[in-house]
C-alpha cells in the first residue's frame, strides 16, 4: 500500500535525465524527439525507463506533435487569469482595459464575466488537442480556481471528456484574504470630508465579497473508455483508481488536506502547487512505468512527484523563465 505521508523518496539509480527541447516556431512546431513525427512514447510501459520530457513552448501547438494515445495521465494546472496574469494567459504586463465591476482594481483582481467564457473556450481547445494523446478511459485531471471551475468542466464537456467528479484540494496556511475595504475609494471621491465620514460610517467597514480561501477544485475528467471497464484496464491500464493510496492515514476521499508549499527563494510562480498533493493523485490515477502529461507545467511541480514515483513525464510550459525553474527543482529535488 502506497503511503503518501511518507518522506519524499531518493530517484532509483540509473534514471534516465530529463530533456530540455524547444517547440520551435509556433507555426511550424518541430519534431521534438527521435523520428520527423513528432514525440515518441514507447508502447510498453512495464519494462520502459521513466523519463521526463521537458517541452518550452505553446501546448496548442506542441500537443499535436505528441504520439496518439501514449498518455495514461494527465494532471495540470491550467491559467485562469489569476493575479498578475494578462489576457494571453502570460505572467507580466498586465492588460490595463478596464474589464471589471469594481473601478480601481488592477485588472487581474477585477471580477469580469467574459473570464469565464473565455477560459470555458480555452479549455475546450485545449481538451480537443489533449484527447487524441490519451489513451481510452485515461482520467484527465485538471485544477481550477473554485469560482470558474463550472466554466471549466463544460468546456472540458464540449472537448468530449466526461467529468467523473469534483474534488477539493483544503488548505489552511498560507491562505491570505483578498478582499478589498472601500476607503480607498471612497476618499477618492470629490466630496466634502465629512461627507467621506458619512459613506465610511455607512459601509460600517464591508469589503468586497471576497472570503479567505481555503481550498481549489479539482475536476476529475476521463477520455470514454473501450468496451467495459475491465476490457479496457486490460487493453490500456487506465480507467480505475488505486484507492489503497492513503492520505494522513486515511483512505482516498474527495477532500484532500494538503497544506501549502513554502516556495524556494528563486522560485517566482504565482500558484505553485504542492508536491505531496501531486503525488497523491499520480498515485491514486496511474502505476509506476506510465507517461504523465502536464502541458502546463508550470515550475515543474506535476515533473518532480511524477520522476519520485517512477512515472515518465511530459511537460509543456510556454514560459522560458518557468522552465528554468522547473529545471531547477528536478536538479534540486529529485537527486
Amino acid at each position: 500500500m502506497l503511503n503518501n505521508d511518507q518522506p519524499l523518496q531518493q530517484a532509483s539509480d540509473g534514471r534516465a535525465e530529463f530533456n530540455l527541447r524547444w517547440g520551435g516556431d509556433a507555426d511550424q512546431p518541430q519534431a521534438l524527439l527521435g523520428g520527423t513525427h513528432g514525440l515518441t512514447v514507447p508502447q510498453s510501459s512495464a519494462s520502459v525507463q521513466p523519463f521526463t520530457e521537458l517541452l518550452v513552448g505553446d501546448c496548442t501547438h506542441l500537443l499535436r506533435e505528441i504520439e496518439r494515445e501514449s498518455v495514461h495521465l494527465l494532471i495540470t494546472d491550467p491559467p485562469y487569469f489569476l493575479d498578475g496574469l494578462d489576457a494571453s494567459w502570460k505572467k507580466g504586463g498586465l492588460d490595463q482595459r478596464s474589464t471589471g465591476a469594481v473601478e480601481g482594481l488592477p485588472p487581474g483582481m477585477k471580477f469580469d464575466p467574459r473570464q469565464g467564457k473565455v477560459l470555458q473556450r480555452f479549455i475546450a481547445k485545449v481538451g480537443r488537442l489533449v484527447m487524441p494523446t490519451l489513451k481510452p478511459g485515461a482520467f484527465a485531471i485538471w485544477l481550477s480556481q473554485p469560482r470558474l471551475a463550472h466554466r471549466m468542466g463544460v468546456g472540458l464537456e464540449d472537448a468530449g471528456f466526461e467529468i467523473r467528479d469534483v474534488y477539493a484540494w483544503h488548505y489552511t496556511q498560507r491562505a491570505q484574504g483578498k478582499a478589498f475595504s472601500m476607503d480607498h475609494f471612497v476618499n477618492r471621491m470629490k466630496v466634502p470630508p465629512e461627507t467621506k465620514h458619512e459613506i465610511l460610517a455607512k459601509l460600517a467597514g464591508r469589503k468586497t465579497a471576497q472570503l479567505r480561501p481555503q481550498f481549489e477544485s479539482i475536476i476529475l475528467a476521463q477520455r470514454p473508455f473501450d468496451g467495459t471497464l475491465v476490457r479496457n484496464w486490460l487493453d490500456h491500464e487506465t480507467g480505475l483508481a488505486d484507492l489503497s493510496v492513503m492520505l494522513n492515514g486515511l483512505a482516498p476521499s474527495t477532500v484532500m488536506d494538503v497544506e501549502k508549499p513554502i516556495k524556494a527563494q528563486y522560485n517566482g510562480h504565482l500558484s505553485v502547487k504542492p508536491v505531496r498533493l501531486m503525488r497523491h493523485l499520480i498515485s491514486i490515477f496511474s502505476k509506476p512505468g506510465q507517461v504523465v502529461l502536464d502541458p502546463f507545467l508550470g515550475s515543474g511541480t506535476t515533473a518532480v512527484a511524477a520522476r519520485h514515483l517512477n512515472r515518465s513525464c511530459i511537460g509543456i510550459e510556454i514560459n522560458p523563465n518557468y522552465m528554468e525553474i522547473a529545471e531547477r527543482r528536478l536538479r534540486e529535488e529529485t537527486l
